[in-house]
């Protein structure tokens, strides 16, 4: 997809204006304790430099699926308390996100405060992206930034509707998600590759073709990679696969080859009788996996191959595990190959970009998760920017679009 045009917070002057702000603040949240902060941290600067700059902060969240019902455990307003604590200030909270509550609650701040409005989700007419809400929402505000890039796939009416009303900027980690995808994908360092993982190549299929398109190596691991065995006339015992797919696993193949991409499958696998932690493993290699045992993980020698091909990278993307990683010792080709990536990174002879829920979680597990070029916790946006699909969210903040409000 191509970089799309947009005003970063470098042309807006906050100051005394009321600045409605989207982010995404859908974090996991167990009977009202939040258990990662990570959404939360990756927006405090956005907040902080408006608010610093003088700006009236009113923050526009969803959380979970409440259907446009009012669900009092998906408030939001925990995680008001949570959001004052990483600003290291205080944050308001209204009890609705438009009407007189949401209303007077904007009216009275002042330069440099910050409000939180209850969940966007709230309202029937959030995820329908309905005219009337988008308008209400953009009464409460003077300008418009979209903070939430993971939020970007959807034309709802906090991420799109309300954009075509007010002046439209990027927040600095919509800015920041944009410029790593962008170096990824649109103009990387070459050669380029990228390591796709994941249970079903039905569900990665847009995404395999796209990067077919985009890279010079790619590499195929976790169940999906069984599929592609199949395809080729292995036989891989009970292990996970689509049988529906192997057609179009053969198609994939021969484009990667038509188009000069090289594309690398599993040479062995770490074998087991049992889908369980702990159970008895063996390794062979992909021509040799016996009846009634099933690849759980790359073996050694596929690691050994994909170090290789890392090494003669510039830039990686990283979409899915390459073994059922939560389950050691499966764990062990996602974290070796990973590490290395964090190794070339580090020395500077590597970008490696990376996103997806999966992989923020296989790539901390291995202990690399700071050590990346950049990691998106994007997940489903991630995912469709790297299927070259338009974002909505985007194309809503672009500098091309004609608003109904003049800028």
């Amino acid at each position: 997809m191509a970089m799309i045009p947009f005003n970063t917070l470098d042309k807006l002057d906050p100051r005394g204006k009321r600045i409605l702000l989207r982010v995404d603040l859908n974090v996991p949240m167990k009977d009202g304790v939040i258990s990662d902060f990570t959404r939360i941290e990756r927006i405090v600067p956005t907040i902080r430099e408006l608010a610093d700059k003088g700006g009236r902060v009113i923050v526009l969240s969803h959380f979970d699926r409440p259907k446009g019902k009012v669900v009092p455990d998906m408030s939001l307003q925990p995680i008001a308390t949570a959001l004052a604590t990483a600003l290291g200030k205080p944050v308001s909270f209204a009890h609705d996100c438009i009407g007189p509550d949401a209303e007077a609650a904007a009216a009275s701040l002042k330069d440099g405060e910050v409000l939180l409005l209850e969940n966007t989700r709230f309202q029937p007419g959030e995820e329908t992206n309905a005219p009337d809400l988008s308008a209400a929402l953009a009464n409460l505000g003077d300008v418009y930034v979209n903070d939430a890039f993971s939020a970007a796939h959807r034309a709802h009416a906090s991420t799109a509707g309300v954009a075509e009303h007010l002046p439209a900027y990027a927040g600095r980690l919509m800015e920041a998600e944009i410029a790593a995808l962008d170096a990824a994908l649109e103009n990387p360092e070459r050669p380029v590759g990228a390591i796709v993982g994941g249970a079903k190549v039905s569900t990665k299929l847009a995404l395999l073709e796209n990067m077919l398109e985009k890279v010079d190596v790619l590499a195929v691991g976790g169940a999906m990679a069984n599929t592609f065995l199949a395809a080729k006339g292995y036989k891989v015992g009970k292990s996970l696969k689509e049988e529906d797919m192997l057609d179009t696993a053969r198609q994939i193949m021969a484009q990667a080859e038509a188009k000069k991409c090289e594309l690398i499958l599993p040479v062995d696998v770490v074998l087991s009788e049992d889908f369980m932690a702990g159970a008895p493993t063996a390794v062979a290699p992909v021509t040799d996996i016996p009846d009634g045992w099933m690849a759980l993980d790359v073996g050694p020698e596929t690691v050994k191959l994909l170090k290789e091909k890392l090494a003669g990278l510039k830039t990686l993307v990283w979409n899915g595990p390459l073994g059922v990683f939560e389950m050691p010792p499966f764990d062990e080709g996602t974290n070796a190959v990973a590490q290395e990536a964090a190794r070339l990174t580090k020395a500077g002879a590597l970008k490696t970009i990376a996103g997806g829920g999966d992989t923020v979680s296989a790539l901390r597990h291995a202990g690399v998760l700071e050590d990346m070029t950049y990691v998106s916790t994007a997940g489903g946006a991630f995912l469709e920017w790297l299927e070259g699909k338009v974002l909505p969210g985007l194309t809503a903040i672009s500098t091309t679009l004609e608003r109904t409000i003049p800028i």
